[in-house]
This record gives structure tokens, sequence and C-alpha cells, in this order.
């Protein structure tokens, strides 16, 4: 069995209940998540080896971090407890017309302070088949850009398969560098590039026609994208694209694109209604991946697995994409009814 290795941020997350605003009424629903966090959340429930490298601080909202990877069987043997504060980040559902937002609380947390010598790759990589990043880690600070291109270059010089959800996000990039240099800089380490049109074309100046509120879903364009970065990063074998058509805040339309350099896959698409949670989708579809090129029997079947988890990551509150292999597979397999199981 594949051991798989993330890192990331985890932070915690306070949301306002239901569908209201933030501090609408004088109380926020408290969970953790993050990008990489949430990958190995899935990974874990999906059954896979997996262990999280972060930083969380020592004090008793650490404590109760850590508390909740191990309920997941996520790995944490290498988590380092240090600085002085967790990272938080506020969520205001949206609804129909009114869009989801997010503010970030997360200046000067324990990983933005990460100081060179802290983990200790070679020991981390150990046994490893599997590294997977995201593009948000880099965004934190200088230290941590560096320190992900310093763990990418000795997992390329052992072997590992790489993966990265080049996940932009524009309220993160502050400390001055260019999100194209410093992530064209990772990609070139990278096996496997998962995002959407967005994260391509901010992060590696991918150029692309894509309209997610029209309402239709041009497939050839985003062909086009995965099609840019083959040509444009000759390591990279795989190129996957999550493909949403946003008619509303509670209505999507989803599908996802996988390009092996030998043939494109489109997966089944999914009209998601009554949507109750759409953060984590992107993390879950990752993980999905992840899974699938690890564990089934093709390309398609893994980006056929990846596309349905992520489908059914709307329907869970929270970061953290709960959920059994056999729910994601009866999904692929057209059970998608919602009819009560007895």
């Amino acid at each position: 069995m594949a051991r798989i290795i993330t890192f990331g941020e985890i932070m915690l997350r306070l949301k306002a209940p239901g569908r209201e605003r933030l501090f609408q009424s004088p109380v926020l629903e408290a969970t953790f998540g993050g990008g990489e966090a949430n990958v190995a959340c899935g990974l874990a429930c999906f059954g896979l080896d997996v262990a999280f490298v972060t930083v969380i601080p020592n004090n008793p909202v650490g404590d109760a971090c850590i508390a909740e990877l191990r309920k997941w069987n996520i790995g944490t043997e290498y988590i380092s407890r240090l600085g002085n504060r967790l990272g938080i980040y506020f969520l205001e559902p949206g609804a129909n017309q009114r869009p989801s937002k997010v503010l970030y609380d997360r200046s000067y947390s324990a990983i933005s302070e990460l100081q060179s010598g802290v983990f200790d790759w070679e020991n981390i990589f150990n046994n490893a088949d599997w590294f997977h990043i995201s593009g948000i880690t880099p965004a934190i600070s200088r230290n941590t850009a560096k320190e992900s291109i310093h763990a990418l270059q000795l997992a390329r010089e052992l072997g590992l398969t790489i993966s990265c959800d080049l996940n932009f996000r524009k309220k993160l990039w502050k400390y001055g560098s260019d999100p194209k240099e410093v992530m064209g800089e990772i990609v070139k380490y990278v096996d496997v590039v998962i995002g959407n049109e967005e994260d391509y074309q901010k992060t590696l100046g991918i150029s692309s026609d894509v309209n997610v509120e029209s309402g239709e879903l041009n497939k050839e364009a985003y062909k086009k994208i995965s099609d840019q970065v083959l040509l444009k990063f000759k390591n990279v074998k795989m190129v996957a694209i999550t493909m949403r058509e946003s008619y509303s805040a509670d209505y999507n339309g989803w599908s996802c694109l996988l390009n092996n350099r030998r043939a494109v896959h489109i997966s089944r698409h999914y009209n998601i209604h009554n949507i109750v949670d759409r953060v984590g989708a992107g993390d879950t579809f990752a993980a999905g991946l992840i899974y699938g090129l690890n564990q089934l029997q093709d390309d398609k079947d893994a980006l056929e697995f990846a596309s349905a988890a992520s489908c059914l990551m709307h329907s869970i509150p929270g970061d953290f994409p709960v959920m059994k292999n056999d729910e994601v597979e009866n999904l692929m397999h057209g059970f998608g009814s919602g009819r009560v199981q007895r």
C-alpha cells in the first residue's frame, strides 16, 4: 500500500451557523481545515497510509487540532509543535446569488514563521511513495516557499511521485514574490498537476477562455489549458482540471478532466443542487485522484473516482472529506438518488 506525505497549514475554521452572515448571531462553528490536511483526511478515509507535515503551536488549540487529525487516522508523527498561534479562517456561507466569503486571520501563524532545519525530510520521506503539496503553502511566507522547494527537490531525488494542487489564493500572496515565478519553479518538480482554470492562469500564466458563470461548459477550452501546461513543463506527466459551472451558490455543474499525454479523459457530469458546503471540494478531488492513481486499474477510473468524491463533498459540512470508498463507488456507478439506505 502506498505511503503518502502531505505538507501544508491547517487552520481553525470559524463558520457562521447555517446560511447566516458572519456575526449575524453571536455564534461561530469551530472546526479545523486546510488544503493539504483535507487531502490527508480524504486519503486516510479511503484507507491509505498518510502522514501530514506541518507546524502547530503547543497549546490547547493545537492539542485539539492534533486530536482531530488522529481521529481520522492521519499520521501526526512529523508535526512540529512550535510557534504561538494557529492560523484562522472565517467562513460566511453563501446562498442563492450571494457568494460564500472567506476571511483569513493567519498572519504570524506558526507555520508562516517556519525556519529551515525544523523538518528532517530525509527521515519523513523514508519508505514514502508520494508527496503532495499545494500552492497555498508557498503563498504563506518566504519561509514556507523555501521549505516547499527544498522538500520537493529531495522528494524528486528520492524518486517519490509528486502532486501539486495549484490552489491560487490572491489574499495570501503578500510577501512580494510573483506567484508565477514561485509556482513555475515548484511545478518543475511535479508529476501530477491539479487545479481549476483560474489556478492555471494565475500561477502558471496559462491563458484561458473559460467563463464559469456562462452556464455552458467549453470542454475544448479546458483541453487547451492542459495541453499548454504539458507543453511548458516537460516533466509533468498528468494535468487534471476541475470544471465547475457556477449557476448560484446553491447550484453548480461539476465535471473534471485528465490529460495524461496519451489521452484526454473527461469525467461524468454532475448537477449539484442544494449545496451544503463547497469548501474542500477541490482538495477532495486531489485526494480521490491520488487514491485512484495508486489503487485503481487505469487513469480513467481514477478520474471518475476523484470526480465522484469531490461531487459528494458538496454534501458534507466542514473541510474534511469524511466519506468511504463504497460511497464514492456507488456514485461512480450511477447510484446517486439519495434514497434512504436501510
